[in-house]
């Protein structure tokens, strides 16, 4: 062996007993055990191997973001990834409940994610109240942004702008707003300074849809639609997915009815519809899963669409779910057709859960599209615990619809109000004049659901109000100057097979709020709406910094049963770290 191979191989060989030593070591599986179960840390330690580079679409050329720390690093080629200890020490779980067990991984190449693909919308920018008092926006219930910046940034880099959406990040969480009482839906709001702006404010509305106990839930329709392409052979992906299903069968009754539809080069029947009773048999269909080929998604949608339509149950819960890492290459491809195609399927009554796995080749703009257009959510499935999270524990709000074309409008006061600006749902934004429409399509929301927005506004007479000219046609009356009224907030649904939307309303008081006097749900949420500004680096920021947000997050941590919260400071810290 030639000098240079002995001493790069004994460089890796040093760099192995260094990383085993800082590691707790997995007990070893016996023959009876299912060798294909892989830790939530050790897919976090996999991807933490890999020298973290750029793959911001806006130039994807330039690496963007360094490792951890570089303690060191080995070179075997010029495109070779680069190893580091620490950031392997660093990755893992970060919140209570999470695995200790690491093992390691051979890591991916670089050009892996350089394919992952996400849409990059521009932020909402601020309105003067004068000329325009009134915001319109669709309810967003997507959660899947949060989950995958966690996947980043538990790999040691910062996620691509385009991957942060500040709304999913924010309704990734549940809040405590007061249970509806007569109507299906309450509105509550609450008003308190703003952190990265001291001399602006900051409003929050919470909708809080109605609990069902699940003796009350009808019975499920469910067509599970499958990626079982080239692409989704990996641990994170096929096998994950198949473990997030059979999780989900356990609570399937004999009044439910699911079948599985998978496709790759092309599409097949796997699991005629069968009453959730009969559980081997279904157990049997998923476990026989295995992936190849390439991905012809379109095809198995109309699949799933039909089958669902056979089995369909009047007055049930009619969904297809489709999990897939998005990297469609065969058949109907462009986001634009797919969108089509969705929007078409959804006219039958069938709502759409679309479940993303994997990394690497990950299109998230194409599955947001395919959700948004199919009467659906998304999420993204990073864990086995986050498969808990959105099939067991909030089964009812990811599942059951509740009501349809479910829309907000807010009507600031100009008198107390100079400008606002809504943070994220920059894809749900409305025309004023759709608020009304009962054809305009708007966003779905399940059994139990919240909902949360937050708006960034100018006090009145300030100088950072956006200047436009005086109105030449229309005199300007302030007929609120006497109402202590900041804003009135309007909702408008439709009821589960029924046309005509409802309204109700809500208003909101000014008042002089210190954050201290703010609930622990307010300076919660305003932290985690700043994160998002640091890592869109937006240029709403203003003094956002991650010492103070980590602050705010632990003042607000409450109660934190589940330990989400924890995690997200984990996450404010690590991404410190990151960004020094």
């Amino acid at each position: 062996m030639q000098p240079a191979k002995i001493k790069k191989h004994s460089a890796i060989f040093l760099a192995s007993l260094l990383t085993l030593s800082s590691c707790s070591s997995p007990p070893i599986p016996s023959e009876k055990e299912d060798k294909s179960v892989i830790s939530d840390s050790t897919m976090a330690i996999e991807e933490s191997m890999v020298q973290p580079v750029s793959i911001d679409n806006s130039n994807p050329s330039k690496p963007k973001y360094e490792p951890l720390v570089k303690t060191m690093m080995l070179q075997e080629t010029q495109a070779a990834s680069q190893t580091t200890v620490s950031s392997i020490k660093r990755a893992g779980p970060v919140a209570a409940g999470y695995a200790n067990d690491q093992s390691i991984f051979p890591p991916p190449s670089q050009s892996q994610f350089n394919r992952e693909s996400y849409n990059h919308t521009p932020e909402n920018s601020f309105i003067t109240t004068v000329n325009d008092p009134l915001s319109t926006f669709s309810i967003d219930v997507d959660t899947a942004s949060y989950s995958n910046i966690r996947r980043f940034i538990q790999r040691g880099h910062l996620p691509p702008v385009g991957a942060v959406r500040i709304e999913e990040m924010i309704n990734y969480f549940s809040y405590n707003y007061p249970e509806p009482q007569s109507a299906p839906f309450t509105i509550s709001t609450e008003l308190g300074p703003c952190p990265w702006q001291p001399e602006n404010k900051l409003v929050r509305i919470g909708i809080k849809a109605k609990e069902l106990d699940e003796k009350q839930l009808p019975p499920s329709n469910l067509v599970f639609l499958i990626d079982i392409s080239g692409s989704m052979n990996h641990e994170n992906k096929l096998p994950l997915l198949k473990k997030s299903i059979l999780m989900l069968t356990e609570k399937l009754s004999k009044n439910d009815r699911l079948a599985i539809v998978v496709y790759a080069g092309s599409d097949r029947i796997v699991l005629r519809p069968t009453p959730g009773d009969n559980k081997d048999l279904i157990r049997d269909a998923i476990q026989k899963l295995t992936s190849s080929g390439s991905t012809h998604a379109s095809s198995g949608i109309q699949t799933a669409y039909d089958l669902a339509l056979q089995s369909f149950m009047p007055g049930g819960n009619n969904r297809i779910i489709l999990a897939s890492d998005g990297d469609f290459n065969v058949g109907i491809t462009s986001r634009g057709e797919l969108e089509q195609l969705i929007s078409e399927k959804k006219e039958s009554g069938i709502y759409l859960t679309v479940l993303g796995f994997g990394m690497g080749n990950f299109q998230d703009d194409t599955m947001e599209v395919l959700a948004d257009k199919g009467n659906g959510n998304y999420a993204y499935i990073d864990s086995l615990l986050e498969a808990k999270k959105v099939l067991i524990k909030e089964r009812a709000s990811t599942l059951f619809a509740l009501a349809n074309d479910v829309k907000l409008q807010v009507e600031f006061n100009p008198a107390k109000v100079g400008g606002y600006r809504l943070l994220g749902y920059e894809n749900r934004v409305l025309a004023d004049e759709d608020f009304n429409n009962d054809k305009k399509d708007a966003g779905e929301i399940g059994i139990g659901h919240t909902v949360t927005a937050l708006y960034e506004v100018i006090p009145a007479g300030s100088k950072s109000i956006p200047p436009i000219d005086p109105l030449k046609y229309q005199k300007v009356e302030h007929n609120s100057l006497t109402s202590d009224e900041i804003l009135t907030v309007k909702l408008r649904y439709k009821p589960l097979r029924r046309e005509e939307s409802l309204l109700l309303s809500h208003s909101l008081a000014d008042n002089r709020n210190a954050m201290e006097t703010t609930s622990l749900d307010f300076r919660f949420v305003s932290a985690v709406a700043g994160y998002g500004l640091l890592l869109r680096h937006s240029e709403y920021g203003g003094k956002v910094n991650y010492p103070e947000l980590i602050t705010l997050a632990r003042t607000g941590r409450g109660a934190d049963h589940d330990g989400y919260r924890a995690e997200f400071i984990r996450l404010l810290e690590m991404s410190e770290i990151i960004s020094q």
